[in-house]
Order: C-alpha cells, then structure tokens, then sequence
C-alpha cells in the first residue's frame, strides 16, 4: 500500500512538472526570437479593439506585439481598479518589451478630480517601472480618442478639458513622444461601436498613427 501511495505521489509529480513545462514552452515560444518586442498597455481601447492584431501584421515579422490591455482600468491609483494593480501589468515587465505604447486615461474622466489629483505622478511611476527595464524600452504616450454619445455615462467633457491635459502635460515632463490619434478621429464618429471604442475602421487608424511614430 506504501508503495502504490510512493508511485501515485511520483506520478503527479510528473504530471504537474510536465505541464509546468508544457505551459512555460508554450509561453517562451510566444514570442518569436530575434524580434522587436512591443507591448501595447492600456485598458479596454486596447484590450477589446483590433488595434493590437492590425498594428502586429503592419510591423511585420520582425516585430512581436503583446495585447497588455485591461478593461476598465485607470492611470490613478486612487481607484478600485488600477493598471498598475493587475496581473497583465506584472506580465508586460516580464515581457521586457523594447518598445512600450501607452494608452490610458480615458476612464480616469469616470474619477472626482480629487481622485484624479496624483494623475501626474502615478503615471510618471507607471512609466518609470517599463523605463528600468533592462531592455530599456522607447516609451510613446499615446493621447486617447476622442469619445462620442454612449451609454456608458463616459463623459467627453471631462475627457477632453482635464484628462488628455494631464496625458500631455505628464509626456512633456518627461520629454516623451506622444501619438495623437485624437484628432484623426475627432467628428468621425462612425469609427466607434459605441461612442467609446473604436471599431475596425477606427483600429485602424489608431495602428497607423502608432505604426507611423514606431516606424
């Protein structure tokens, strides 16, 4: 009985061990060697649009683009769901990306401005934990698309005149490059599912815009 408990005990060792392996090869061959790693972060802009998958096939094969995106989440930390607090943060540091593209903001205008009070600052430690990469990545701040009537209570006013403001004002302190892709799709409304995130007409032009920039 001693026995055949040894060997069941053995045997899911086994067992565990070779899915452990099985999922760590599966997640090293995700990325291609020899590639340019780009990590897209953001919140649901990224995470449910096509932006990620069309700017990956506009780079091409030397590129690999990792999806980082979170619903939901905000720069601010005063707040029950920050990037900064999620998983797919910790996974886009072990990506060790060279390039780094950041879109956030848009659900910060869901905030009081006191909560969106350390906006600056909580987005400068955002940046500051991709900077240390060993990679050393090249950092672009990308400015939010504009949003439209939805029922999703977003509200444009405070998107436009106090967040993308604070995006600006955190990327020239920094001395980084920003990608606009707000005004390409300012008064193009049919670009978005609704009224917030852009559908494929509108990935696409976020791709370019960010493809352009990379490029």
């Amino acid at each position: 009985m001693k026995n055949s408990v040894k060997w069941f005990g053995a045997a899911v060792c086994i067992v565990v061990l070779a899915a452990s392996l099985t999922a760590f090869f599966f997640e090293t061959q995700s990325v291609a060697p020899n590639t340019t790693r780009v990590a897209c972060v953001g919140d649901s802009i990224t995470r449910d649009t096509d932006y990620p998958d069309i700017l990956s096939t506009m780079l091409g094969a030397n590129y690999t683009v990792g999806n980082f995106g979170v619903g939901r989440t905000t720069v601010s930390l005063d707040f029950n769901k920050p990037y900064m607090n999620q998983p797919l943060y910790q996974e886009a540091l072990r990506f060790n990306p060279n390039i780094v593209v950041i879109m956030l903001g848009t659900n910060d205008a869901y905030l009081s401005e006191q909560q969106r009070s350390n906006f600056i600052n909580d987005y400068k430690v955002l940046i500051a934990s991709f900077q240390s990469l060993s990679a050393q990545p090249e950092i672009y701040i990308v400015i939010p698309p504009p949003a439209f009537n939805n029922t999703m209570g977003l509200p444009p006013t405070i998107l436009d005149d106090e967040v993308i403001p604070l995006v600006n004002q955190t990327a020239a302190e920094l001395g980084l490059p920003t990608i606009d892709i707000y005004t390409p799709l300012l008064g193009n409304p049919q670009a978005f599912k609704d009224g917030v995130h852009p559908n494929t007409e509108g990935s696409q032009v976020v791709a370019s815009e960010i493809y352009k920039a990379i490029i």
